[in-house]
């Protein structure tokens, strides 16, 4: 220990003093910034295609939704069923809804991200809420053409929005390229196989982006400044190893 240094001066470890501490300057004020604007913007958005969709022809695809829907019914083909099939297991039932979700709640526990896990659940849960509000809400009837069975209520897609809220969550908490990428992929996906497998219209999907990646951007704003303390914890925690031999010369 240097000896110049006192127990006053003595920085603290981000550990002891939390997440907050660690965050840098503009993470504390992204509450005060665009995302609570542009999350909310998102969000409206969906409602308001919900709407326009309604009044404009009570619910009957719009001439996008047909001409997307022709060409997916004049494209099928036994090879690409397979994937829009493995996507609609991934997206919804007990594999979309507890299995993946709760393997990324435990996986961050497991890395000490406690705060990034609340933050994870809270958008999921919060997303899928909203989505079932919408369907019952605007009560629109899928396609006929579906290959698959699904409950009452097209828009907006719970599969793509829950693909969009895991997207943007999982980016903001792990702010890599490569994890951008694929959800961006991801999301994508799952928007191309719900209209290929007939269970919803375009528009469906994209209101469905919409709705997850507003929620998701949200409630990262009141949360910014302690993911951002965590990343940051956890990237001291990472390079404390590598320094440790040098310091042992």
């Amino acid at each position: 220990m240097d000896p110049s240094r006192t127990p006053e001066t003595e920085p603290t470890p981000p550990e002891r003093t939390g997440p907050d501490a660690a965050a840098d300057a503009p993470a504390r004020r992204v509450a005060r910034r665009w995302p609570l604007i542009s999350g909310a913007v998102a969000v409206v958005l969906a409602f308001l295609l919900g709407a326009l969709i309604l009044t404009r022809g009570n619910g009957r695809p719009i001439e996008a939704d047909a001409e997307w829907m022709e060409e997916i019914l004049e494209h099928r083909s036994p090879v690409w069923e397979v994937p829009a099939l493995v996507m609609n297991f991934l997206g919804a039932g007990i594999a979309g809804v507890i299995v993946i979700p709760l393997l990324i709640v435990v996986t961050l526990l497991v890395l000490r991200r406690p705060w990034a896990a609340l933050y994870f659940v809270i958008a999921t849960v919060v997303s899928a809420g909203l989505v079932q509000l919408l369907k019952t809400l605007f009560g629109r009837a899928r396609p006929e053409d579906m290959l698959i069975t699904s409950d009452f209520g097209s828009f907006p897609s719970g599969h793509v929005a829950n693909a969009a809220t895991m997207a943007v969550a999982l980016g903001i908490i792990f702010p890599w390229l490569w994890v951008w990428i694929a959800g961006a992929v991801y999301t994508v996906a799952m928007m191309v196989s719900r209209t290929y497998l007939g269970a919803h219209w375009l528009t469906d999907t994209i209101g469905g982006l919409l709705l997850g990646a507003g929620v998701a951007v949200v409630l990262w704003a009141p949360l910014a400044a302690k993911l951002d303390g965590e990343n940051t914890i956890a990237r001291r925690r990472a390079a404390a190893p590598a320094k440790a031999p040098e310091s042992n010369r």
